[in-house]
């Protein structure tokens, strides 16, 4: 991406209220613009306005697309009854998950009002749902958390005469071991959380997770790790030889001291700002998800994203359906709507994360530069050190809950 591209779309941010005036500010700095031409800008970024539906405007009249293609923008399918559709919709998501132009043509085209929070970890997803917030009618658990929720009986059944955009996803990605049937879930996106570092301080040649868990002088209380506790116990077991949902007391002891002697060197436990961070220099590593590594690289090219030799996770999130959810049937819409080739292209394009849609990348919508990316879409030689996080039962995740705590409060 261009520095002008770049440029653009941290103004379209700034203007939809992603991003605040200060964090303009900052990366506008980096790029080492001239003052009068960072003052131009900002100045742009103040009087100029994105795009909204007009006051009162009603989504436009279905158009019945060919058999096969993809609907025009602004239209809704035929198979979606609009007399069922809600005038809202409450998206429980990752932060900086979406393209937020695609929350704002969907509202346009469908008449829903889409309002949007953000989480941090599956925990505190399961967590908010747990403690009584009924509200979500849409949610992006991973793959273990689906497993989970769908235990606890948690999601609601699919609507398949709804989504037929499944119909665009990989057969590769789809009946996996959580959900067998895709009872409950569709894929959303997919990635591996390796770790990012600046090469112009560190050197081009790291490769293992002892550069975190046993990090090199320069680079101490200049780590940061991903706030989310099966990723960081996942990463240490990894280094420590063992698989990554290992439960083993003798193992779990292991990881704790290794967690324990490596936290006087961790700047932050944070998944929503580590790419921040190395881009501001404040960081030198961090345990990063794929998109968020590639991001950050395109403000500050020094930056180098990493799968470990001992392996790493890999993940893939979904799109499901609270069993509370109060708008169902519009949630079925919205993610029949996500799963368009048009629209799964430009997500994946926004946010840089690997896209199940295999419609999207066929039909061009995906960058040829994104699908020919090894840290996007891996060759076979490094899946084969790539590990799926499971549901480890009610036991593991009570051990893995209380060695989270007491290194978190160390």
């Amino acid at each position: 991406m261009s520095p002008k591209d770049l440029v653009d779309r941290w103004l379209q941010d700034h203007q939809r209220g992603r991003l605040s005036r200060r964090e303009l500010l900052r990366r506008l700095s980096l790029l080492s613009l001239s003052v009068p031409t960072i003052g131009t800008l900002l100045a742009c970024a103040r009087t100029t306005e994105s795009p909204t539906a007009p006051s009162g405007a009603t989504p436009a009249a279905p158009t019945a697309p060919g058999e096969g293609r993809t609907p025009a923008a602004g239209t809704i399918p035929e198979y979606i009854d609009r007399s069922k559709l809600d005038k809202e919709l409450h998206f429980y998501n990752w932060s900086d998950y979406i393209d937020p132009a695609i929350l704002t043509e969907f509202q346009d085209t469908y008449g829903v009002k889409v309002t949007m929070d953000t989480y941090a970890s599956n925990e505190d997803l399961l967590a908010k749902l747990q403690g009584g917030a009924s509200g979500y009618d849409v949610i992006v658990p991973s793959d273990y958390m689906v497993s989970i929720m769908i235990n606890l009986r948690m999601l609601e059944p699919l609507d398949y005469s709804v989504i037929k955009t499944i119909a665009n996803i990989d057969p590769e990605n789809l009946k996996p071991y959580y959900d067998p049937d895709n009872t409950y879930s569709v894929p959303y996106m997919w990635g591996t959380s390796g770790y990012s570092y600046d090469t112009s301080a560190l050197g081009d040649d790291l490769s293992s997770w002892k550069e975190l868990f046993e990090p090199r002088p320069e680079v101490r209380k200049k780590v940061v790790m991903l706030d989310d506790q099966r990723e960081v116990i996942g990463a240490a077991l990894m280094y420590l030889g063992y698989e990554i949902n290992e439960t083993s007391d003798e193992a779990l002891a292991k990881v704790k001291a290794l967690l324990l002697a490596q936290k006087p060197y961790v700047l932050a436990y944070s998944s929503q700002n580590n790419d921040d961070l190395l881009v501001a220099g404040e960081a030198l590593i961090a345990h990063i998800w794929t998109g968020d590594a590639l991001l950050s690289a395109q403000e500050k090219p020094s930056l180098r994203y990493i799968i470990p030799v001992e392996g790493c996770t890999v993940w893939q999130d979904n799109l499901c359906v609270p069993k509370t959810a109060p708008h169902k049937y519009t949630a079925m819409a919205f993610i029949d709507f996500l799963n368009r080739p048009d629209i799964a292209g430009r997500n994946a394009n926004y946010i840089m994360y690997g896209s199940p849609n295999k419609a999207a990348g066929a039909q061009g919508f995906i960058d040829q530069a994104m699908l020919q990316n090894p840290a996007v879409y891996p060759p076979p030689e490094v899946w084969k050190r790539l590990q799926w996080i499971k549901d480890v039962g009610e036991e593991g995740t009570l051990k893995h809950d209380r060695l989270w705590t007491e290194v978190k409060t160390a």
